[in-house]
């Protein structure tokens, strides 16, 4: 069992450094590793909860040094942002000089209302829930990423399964099929404290109508543990897998 959602100390909300995810991930039987991030930005943006751009250098070369310090494991240089226009050729730039395998959609925010709102806390109302659904379809047709994560983040915060988060899954499942990008099924809501809704108790994520309504698109989900410590590089992926093969969906891995 592999993952691919992998943060280290630079994003300022996680602990641990390369070899030391790496060293977990081959005590627990991994053959692959992928990290993934959060990406600095030009304009520093949102720069408390992502690495400063003076971080890039390191973290890029303790991935790279790592490539070569461990044979036994395949491991993956990516970096987790959001999209905007303005972001473009730096996310294609930094891709060409650093050799960055992947690009992971992380929507941490979302345009809404002439101002940028965070999915955490701003997405209480269908009016919040139809610009996140629509920020992420924009996203995925973008074309940089190699997968979506958390799709259905918004569940954090928007409680119930109604018709305004059905819309809105539509919308991003439609996306996710007409440009073949693969969603991911983000393992660290499952370790998250429980919320509580109308309906009762659940994880703020994944969350069960969300991918039953995936089954219906023959979308192609990765199944990640967004690991912010190394002791959690591949917990709760069992579950996240098991959510996968009760819908009927494809998993996938990255090479």
């Amino acid at each position: 069992m592999n993952s691919f959602h992998t943060h280290t100390y630079r994003c300022r909300h996680a602990t641990g450094d390369i070899k030391d995810y790496v060293k977990e991930a081959i005590a627990k039987g991994c053959t692959a590793i992928g990290f993934s991030d959060h990406t600095p930005l030009p304009d520093n943006r949102w720069k408390s909860v992502r690495m400063r751009m003076e971080d890039l250098d390191g973290y890029c070369r303790s991935i790279d040094e790592a490539k070569l310090e461990f044979s036994g494991i395949s491991i993956l240089k990516g970096l987790e942002g959001e999209y905007a226009p303005e972001y473009r050729q730096f996310y294609q730039d930094i891709t060409e000089k650093y050799n960055i395998e992947y690009l992971v959609c992380g929507a941490h925010f979302f345009p809404s209302d002439g101002a940028w709102k965070n999915v955490y806390g701003d997405l209480e109302n269908p009016r919040a829930l139809s610009a996140y659904a629509s920020y992420l379809v924009e996203s995925i047709a973008s074309g940089l990423f190699a997968f979506v994560a958390h799709p259905d983040l918004f569940a954090n915060s928007y409680m119930a399964w109604d018709e305004n988060a059905l819309s809105a899954s539509h919308d991003i499942l439609s996306a996710a099929r007409d440009c073949k990008v693969p969603l991911e099924i983000n393992c660290y809501g499952l370790r998250k404290e429980k919320i509580v809704t109308d309906a009762g108790l659940r994880a703020p994520y994944p969350i069960r109508e969300f991918w039953e309504t995936a089954s219906e698109y023959g979308i192609k989900v990765i199944v990640n543990a967004d690991a912010h410590k190394p002791t959690d590089v591949i917990a709760e992926m069992d579950s996240g897998m098991a959510i996968a093969r009760d819908h009927g969906l494809e998993v996938i891995e990255l090479h």
